[in-house]
């Protein structure tokens, strides 16, 4: 691993790349009058760009504050300041060298419309997120598959390592199946240029398909279609009721971005005498007692050889990332933003972030990963009420703390803290939250074992967990293909629970996009996701209303979601045995009804008399 960063100190003085005059890039690659992040710092990237450079540029409205220059030659820093007189147009700005001039033209664009209402709208407990890995989804443009100027240049679907040409076209051709379905958002793993060579991981060749490994932050994968077609996807899921939530990463880059192969300064990231990876633990971001040496590792290790961690404290850094956030929601529209890898980022950092992008998109929502090892851990990073020194401006989390307990519910035996007792407990812990209803829930993601493997493929449990899921407080989020149960774990890697969505390729065998193309079961299982999905569309108790839960007992475990124009009652039996419930003991919630209605088949059942729920059921009551 030393050999890496031997290489990183050699390119940081010596850039093997060659520049014409004419090969200058930018970024952000334009920015809008009218914004409040509206002192913005241009990133200027030549051959010897700043060398004996001066800067000129004439335009009302705009001043250049300062340039700011590093130890690389190849980077200069415009520090620019649009005031509210800005108008729309193009800015030349004049770079004069004593044996070149280089012309940019810059341009300042009208913003967006309806902030908050056609777009960067956000998601909240009333919406159904659907987890996409795009590579894995549906190949709409076969022409897009490879390209022989990239780094990566294999497509092959028979091996689980490589590229298998989903792409958003494909996810276009599919919009009206969400829809059908009862999603209401779509959040897609990274669609950000991974330009990365192959790497040797675990003795197998691997792509860079699951995308967090970026090789330019501006740049949409050509193999997914490029920044146009992102922009009509985006565009045409609006159009069918669908909001766009974009996966970013902060922690780190690809080995292959430029700004790690010619990096303006050696402390963009966070360098060691020899590779040192992360711990991958967060106990020592939270705990008052850690030492220096271990809350360094956590934050500063990388997160693996192939993905060089950054170094947020940086402030040309910090501007970098803050500015690709806020130009990627306008430029493409998107409502909402789930950060990778949450925790391993400079804590002031993120809450610079998250406030310029809550500034900016007053109704944006962001959620962050975070696999902590309890439900105190969870809280510290994103709004709480606890009592410490840093405070996390984090609206809400990847709630890995009641994903475990949600597993546990449909697995373990009930006991005193076990089976439904853990979901319980975990929940109970909700006081630590600002507002837990921004959590988002899940029974799987692609990161995880499919759920429907992990509860032995027993059909019952199956709809007990979707009913669990779509009806607790928080985000529902769902994984591709779990509707129509899709299954694995993850061995011998992550790929088998990315396996290829059905249907998704032309010379696929069967279609289970469509009902005739799946089995019996799977109808079964599509249509029960539908049915609560489009129901909880309507519910005025689930979208907003409130949560009560009553101590489990004999593996029951009972919770309301209320308000005051409807009353839901939730029966969960985890018991490998029927069993009688009796209303009167839910009195606090049951009085004044008479009768309570199963969403799912329409049977009606009095108030007044016992009813018997077989094993492992959830039955959603409406009361009347």
């Amino acid at each position: 691993m030393k050999k890496i960063f031997i290489l990183f100190n050699f390119l940081f003085f010596i850039s093997y790349f060659s520049f014409s005059q004419s090969s200058v890039e930018v970024y952000p690659t334009h920015w809008w009058v009218g914004m409040k992040w509206n002192k913005v710092q241009v990133l200027i990237r030549g051959k010897n760009i700043a060398t004996e450079a001066n800067v000129h540029l004439s335009y009302p409205g705009v001043q250049l504050l300062k340039t700011d220059k590093t130890e690389n030659p190849n980077y200069l820093f415009l520090n620019l300041v649009i005031s509210s007189a800005a108008k729309p147009g193009k800015i030349k700005i004049e770079i004069h060298q004593h044996d070149k001039n280089t012309v940019i033209t810059y341009e300042l664009k009208e913003r967006r419309k309806a902030n908050g209402n056609e777009y960067a709208k956000g998601v909240t407990a009333a919406d159904l997120i659907y987890l996409i890995m795009p590579d894995r989804f549906s190949n709409g443009d076969p022409s897009n598959d490879k390209f022989a100027d990239m780094n990566d240049t294999a497509s092959d679907r028979n091996n689980p390592f490589l590229r298998h040409g989903g792409d958003l076209q494909g996810i276009i051709n599919h919009l009206d199946y969400f829809n059908d379905l009862g999603v209401t958002a779509l959040w897609l793993t990274p669609v950000i240029e991974n330009d990365q060579f192959l790497t040797n991981e675990g003795g197998a060749k691997r792509s860079a398909y699951h995308g967090y490994a970026f090789t330019n932050q501006y740049k949409i994968d050509r193999r997914f279609g490029g920044n146009e077609v992102y922009k009509k996807f985006v565009t045409e899921a609006h159009g069918h009721g669908l909001k766009i939530i974009q996966d970013a990463v902060y922690n780190h880059f690809g080995n292959k971005h430029f700004l790690f192969l010619d990096p303006p300064a050696k402390d963009w990231f966070n360098q060691w005498p020899k590779y040192t990876n992360t711990t991958y633990k967060d106990q020592p971001l939270v705990d008052e007692y850690a030492s220096k040496y271990d809350y360094n590792i956590s934050v500063n290790g990388w997160f693996t050889p192939f993905m060089p961690d950054v170094n947020q404290r940086n402030p040309y850094v910090a501007n970098f990332l803050i500015q690709y956030a806020i130009w990627a929601v306008e430029e493409f529209g998107i409502d909402g933003w789930r950060v990778d890898t949450y925790y391993y980022s400079d804590r002031d950092f993120l809450n610079k972030i998250n406030k310029a992008l809550y500034d900016e998109f007053p109704h944006i929502s962001i959620f962050g990963e975070t696999t902590t090892q309890s439900v105190t851990e969870q809280a510290y990073f994103m709004q709480n009420n606890l009592n410490v020194a840093w405070k996390s401006n984090l609206q809400g989390v990847t709630d890995y703390e009641w994903f475990g307990g949600a597993l546990a519910a449909l697995n373990e035996n009930y006991g005193w803290s076990n089976g439904v007792n853990r979901l319980y407990n975990k929940l109970i812990q909700d006081i630590l939250y600002k507002d837990p209803m921004r959590n988002e829930i899940f029974l799987d993601n692609h990161d995880q074992d499919r759920f429907y493997s992990v509860i032995g493929e027993n059909f019952d449990k199956y709809k007990m967990a979707i009913a669990l899921l779509l009806t607790q407080r928080g985000i529902p989020q769902i994984y591709y293909g779990t509707e129509i149960l899709m299954k694995n774990f993850k061995n011998p890697s992550d790929a088998e629970v990315r396996r290829d969505f059905p249907g998704g390729w032309k010379e696929d065998s069967a279609n289970k996009f469509i009902a005739s193309g799946r089995t019996a079961q799977e109808n079964e299982a599509y249509n029960y996701v539908k049915t609560l999905a489009h129901f909880r569309q309507n519910s005025s108790a689930i979208k907003s209303g409130r949560f009560m839960q009553f101590v489990p007992d004999n593996a029951v475990y009972v919770y309301f979601r209320y308000d005051k124009n409807q009353t839901l009652m939730c029966i969960m039996n985890s018991a490998d045995d029927e069993k009688t419930i009796d209303f009167s003991k839910y009195a606090e919630r049951t009085k004044g009804f008479a009768t309570a209605k199963n969403i799912v088949d329409n049977t009606v059942y009095k108030i007044a008399e016992k009813i018997t729920i077989p094993s492992k059921h959830l039955w959603v009551l409406e009361l009347k």
